[in-house]
C-alpha cells in the first residue's frame, strides 16, 4: 500500500519560514521523481517544485529563490524548505510521487495546509 504523508504545515507570518516533509512508503523511492504541488481556494492545483531521483530540481517561477526542494533517499522523504513566505503562498500543499519511466504511475498525499497571514 502506497502512502505519502505530508507534515510541517501551519500558520506563519509573512516573511517567515516553514519546512514541509513528505514520508513515502510502499514504493521504491529512488524510482520516483518527487514533487510538491499546491492548491489555493478557487484555483487549480499547480506545480511548486520537483526533484528527480538524480536530484535535478525544477521550480515554479513564483517560488524560485525562496523555496528549496530536497530529498533523503535513505529516509524515503522529500522536503520543501519555504522561506520569505508571502500571503499568496497560502494553499494546501500536496506531495506527489511520479515513476521515472511509467509516467502514468503517480501517487498523491492528502495535503497539508499552509497559511501565511499576519
Amino acid at each position: 500500500q502506497v502512502q505519502l504523508v505530508e507534515s510541517g504545515g501551519g500558520l506563519v507570518q509573512p516573511g517567515g519560514s516553514l519546512r514541509l516533509s513528505c514520508a513515502a512508503s510502499g514504493i521504491t523511492f529512488t524510482s520516483y521523481t518527487m514533487g510538491w504541488y499546491r492548491q489555493a481556494p478557487g484555483n487549480q492545483r499547480e506545480l511548486v517544485a520537483t526533484i528527480t531521483r538524480d536530484s535535478i530540481t525544477n521550480y515554479a517561477d513564483s517560488v524560485k529563490g525562496r523555496f528549496t526542494i530536497s530529498r533523503d533517499n535513505a529516509k524515503n522523504t522529500v522536503y520543501l524548505q519555504m522561506n520569505s513566505l508571502k500571503p499568496e503562498d497560502t494553499a494546501v500543499y500536496y506531495c506527489n510521487a511520479n515513476h521515472y519511466i511509467v509516467l502514468t504511475l503517480t501517487y498523491w498525499g492528502r495535503g497539508t495546509q499552509v497559511t501565511v497571514s499576519s
